[in-house]
């Protein structure tokens, strides 16, 4: 699955029920498919917060069933991240208004997570996870 948002806070549910919705038949339970919905929120919102801090880009979001487990790829073409080893600190955020916990999500309902960005070039996040659930279905 492909899907290119439009960089928007409305546009944040859109794609948790689009990679929902894909996921749906891989065999994970409704509990790992609310855990993959959070960390897509996380992944799209900071694209839309931080990469662009409001200004209009797109959020692009890659689902794919491999060897029996999610990729999930969400990227933009925001401003980067200069430290990414900082940015996924738990309580570390460039907005005093936010928790900072959006990487720490993704850690913890993803069985890996990947970070790659360069300032003011964007930033890739890729995510795998395998179903517990019902490991057979595909």
């Amino acid at each position: 699955m492909r899907l290119e948002l439009a960089s928007r806070a409305e546009n944040v549910g859109v794609a948790r029920v689009a990679v929902a919705a894909f996921a749906g038949p891989l065999g994970f339970t409704l509990g790992e498919l609310e855990e993959i919905k959070v960390a897509v929120s996380e992944a799209v919102s900071n694209a839309v917060l931080h990469g662009y801090l409001g200004a209009e880009g797109t959020v692009r979001i890659e689902a794919e069933a491999a060897e029996g487990a999610l990729e999930l790829v969400v990227e933009d073409q925001g401003r980067g991240i200069e430290d990414v080893a900082q940015a996924r600190r738990p309580a570390f955020s460039t907005d005093p208004e936010r928790m900072g916990l959006g990487f720490v999500f993704m850690e913890s309902f993803s069985d890996s997570l990947e970070v790659s960005s360069s300032p003011g070039q964007g930033t890739r996040v890729r995510m795998r996870k395998r179903p517990t659930g019902n490991p057979g279905r595909q």
